[in-house]
């Protein structure tokens, strides 16, 4: 076995120099690995014959260097490490539409960011010379060129900030080298190289390297490999171009031969012709001039054009080549054959996504792996890619998908957008579902009708719906009266007064509002236990009990129903639609679904849109008083309704509509009490009671007997004291269920009209 003597002497045995010395740098590297300085690719080669005699490659360099220096840094603090690793992996590749959104998502719930900070100020003013962007610049600039960037750290050697940098340097890459102390310890120290060598620790440097895969045994790994040393063919293809037409513009060889066809001609009369035809064509004031010459003539020509030496060609080949090494899209270089606004606006897009961010991101993970530890275990610093201008159409497509993400709340989509979560109003934490999403087997298939063209009355009719939605506000005197009654109003006096709202006039109970507010203040409680409505006049309202039964979502749709024709048409008697109404209708088209499938058209799909079909061609029938086709369900037609086949008998079957809004307001009251709370909250309505809220909240006609049966309930129930609230409940009037059942059958004002009517028809 050869000794290690005799290897080294069979080293440097070989001609080859360069070999022996690689040769000898891995057996010291791998034998003895101590204070040895790794050989390295000279990078100064790259700069030299790249950035400064290259006109691709300095632009190229400027393109990107400026392109980072728009970014600002951010500096966080950390709420989640789960989130924060998440946050850097989206990040990683860059950012665009499927991820920006997830992103700012992420980086929302892992960090919060922090202000006036100590390395706030060394990041503004890395040292006494430079601000942020000329130290980024030199960063980004020597990363791009030797594929390696170099940070000096300098701090206090001594006191409680020793460990704190005051001053940060950009080293110059291609006088670093890099200490070793073997495979055990690769990266001892480093030392510059410039008119002498300055050794530095190693945790005082920060070396953020491109990969570099030449693990040849000498360490030369440990160095970042430079993107000019893959295109270096392509660099030098770049630079003998020019350099080929510089000469050949230079014309360093004759243009021609010019010779007499006739005879020779001996030295004077060449040199008289070649004095002559300077004198008297050469210049740019001259061109276009007739030459005339005493003798035949004849020119060979000696040059060669620019297209034959396809400079042009291997010019603009090797340009492409070098912006493709940086991902930088060649249009940006002045590249005027391809250049279009749309194009331009792309490679910017590009040049954002697939060069500048990945540079800044990989800046950034290092910068957190050796300077942020140092100002605090939670400290992040991170760059603002928002600010970006070519992204703002990515933004602008994230705005569009917020705006229809429902399942996101208000203070989500303003966190994702930059603008900051408002936590002190806390209708932004709430979800917003759109108002059509309804039940499949809701779904109204017939046309819909055309919209008001009387713009005013429409205008007026929206108005008065925000009328009615305030507290005790009517759009009538009978009904602000009866409201006063309600309340304790002893006749004396006006029963009422008006306010101007958008133009409206408004009528408010008592005389003015003073006495409505005292009377809010005194005469809303009452003593006394809840009362219920007695089980024997609880009653089945369908007629047709053998009928399928009908689903809360199927009545829920009819009562909507009701409610829109009501509101429209409902101001006759004859127009006016009831719940039983569509419900016989609504059974009735099930039915005939069931028993006659050959009837159903194809393009039905189910018998509740079967049966909605024929619910929604009686309510056309009921304001068109016509039907689209053959008529059907007449006898569900009001009896005053032209096309109704009910005998006209006004004795026991007369049907009351006419009573005051306010005890639609009561019964109202009642049921967004239960929609808000829960029936489990909102107590003392039965099943009767139910009934007769959504009949009042519907404006359906009641017929003779629910009148009676209103008035018994609601005379026994005040008699009871139950048509004030509970003082236990003054700040939950839901929970007091006298009040409750009591408001929910229509209040004082229901029980004011039925008690008039009633006494109409005794006398």
């Amino acid at each position: 076995m050869a000794s290690i003597y005799d290897r080294f002497r069979n080293l440097f045995s070989q001609k080859n120099l360069q070999q022996t010395a690689e040769a000898y740098n891995r057996a010291i590297y791998n034998y003895l690995g101590n204070n040895i300085v790794l050989a390295k690719e000279n990078d100064d080669s790259y700069i030299n014959h790249g950035y400064r005699r290259n006109a691709t490659v300095y632009s190229i360099i400027n393109i990107i260097t400026k392109a980072c220096t728009t970014i600002p840094f951010i500096i966080y603090e950390k709420k989640s490490d789960n989130s924060l690793k998440r946050y850097k992996s989206i990040t990683s590749a860059g950012l665009d539409t499927n991820t920006i959104l997830k992103a700012e998502q992420l980086r929302k719930s892992a960090l919060v960011e922090i202000s006036d900070t100590e390395l706030h100020e060394l990041l503004d003013r890395p040292n006494p010379a430079q601000s942020y962007n000329s130290w980024l610049t030199e960063i980004v600039a020597f990363g791009k060129l030797t594929g390696n960037r170099y940070i000096y750290g300098i701090g206090p050697e001594t006191g409680g900030n020793s460990t704190k940098y005051k001053e940060l340097y950009v080293l110059p890459s291609q006088l670093m080298e890099i200490v070793t102390g073997g495979i055990m310890n690769p990266v001892k120290g480093y030392r510059l190289d410039y008119k002498g060598q300055f050794d530095i620790a190693a945790d005082d440097v920060l070396h953020i390297k491109d990969f570099n895969p030449h693990y040849d045994g000498t360490g030369s790994h440990l160095y970042g490999q430079s993107p000019l040393k893959a295109g270096i063919r392509t660099l030098t293809t770049n630079n003998e171009a020019v350099t080929t037409g510089v000469k050949y513009l230079q014309n360093q060889t004759a243009r021609g031969l010019l010779y007499a066809d006739e005879g020779d001609l001996n030295e004077v009369q060449a040199q008289a012709l070649k004095d002559k035809f300077r004198q008297s064509h050469q210049g740019s004031n001259k061109a276009g001039d007739v030459i005339i010459t005493p003798k035949k003539l004849s020119w060979v020509n000696f040059g060669l054009a620019a297209s034959d030496l396809s400079l042009i060609e291997q010019y603009n080949a090797s340009i492409k080549d070098l912006a493709n090494i940086y991902s930088v899209p060649a249009v940006l270089l002045n590249n005027t054959e391809s250049s279009t606004y749309n194009n331009v606006k792309e490679a910017k897009k590009s040049l954002y996504q697939n060069c500048v961010m990945p540079e800044m991101i990989k800046i950034r993970d290092e910068l957190n792996r050796w300077l942020a530890p140092k100002y605090g275990e939670k400290i992040f610093i991170d760059f603002d890619f928002s600010v970006i201008p070519e992204l703002q159409e990515e933004m602008d497509k994230v705005v569009s998908q917020l705006s229809q993400s429902w399942w996101l709340t208000m203070n989500e989509k303003r966190a994702a957008m930059n603008y900051g979560a408002d936590e002190d109003d806390t209708k932004l934490n709430d979800y917003y579902i759109p108002a059509n999403l309804i039940p499949l087997n809701a779904v109204d298939d017939t046309p819909t009708e055309p919209l008001d063209p009387d713009i005013d009355k429409f205008v007026k009719r929206i108005n008065k719906e925000k009328i009615q939605a305030f507290v005790d506000a009517y759009t009538t005197a009978q009904e602000a009266e009866d409201r006063a009654r309600e309340m304790g109003w002893d006749g004396e006096g006006s029963g009422s007064h008006t306010h101007t709202y958008d133009g409206e006039t408004i009528y408010m109970p008592f005389e003015d509002h003073e006495q409505y507010d005292e009377a809010r203040e005194n005469n809303k409680y009452h003593y006394g236990k809840p009362h219920d409505e007695d089980e024997d006049e609880k009653q089945d309202y369908d007629e047709e009990t053998k009928a399928p039964k009908i689903s809360a979502n199927v009545e829920t749709a009819l009562r909507n129903k009701v409610t829109d024709h009501n509101e429209d048409h409902g101001d006759k008697p004859s127009s006016r639609a009831t719940y039983g109404m569509l419900a016989a209708s609504f059974r009735r088209g099930v039915g005939a679904y069931r028993t006659n499938p050959s009837s159903v058209r194809p393009n039905v799909r189910s018998e509740e849109q079967w049966a909605f079909g024929r619910v929604n061609g009686l309510l056309y029938a009921l304001r068109n008083n016509r039907f689209r086709n053959k008529p059907y369900d007449t006898d569900l037609l009001p009896s005053a309704h032209p096309l109704s086949s009910k005998k006209k008998s006004f004795t026991t079957k007369q049907m009351f509509d006419d009573y005051p809004q306010s005890a639609t307001n009561n019964a109202k009251r009642v049921k967004n009490w239960i929609e808000k709370y829960g029936r489990d909250e909102v107590q003392g309505m039965t099943n009767v009671g139910l009934a007769r809220m959504n009949q009042l909240v519907s404006r359906e006609s009641l017929s003779l007997s629910t009148l009676k049966r209103t008035f018994s309930f609601l005379s026994r129930t005040k008699g009871g004291g139950y048509n004030k609230i509970n003082p236990e409940y003054k700040d939950t009037p839901w929970k007091d269920k006298g009040y409750v059942a009591f408001l929910g059958w229509g209040g004082q004002s229901m029980l004011t009209y039925a008690e008039r009517k009633l006494d109409q028809i005794d006398d």
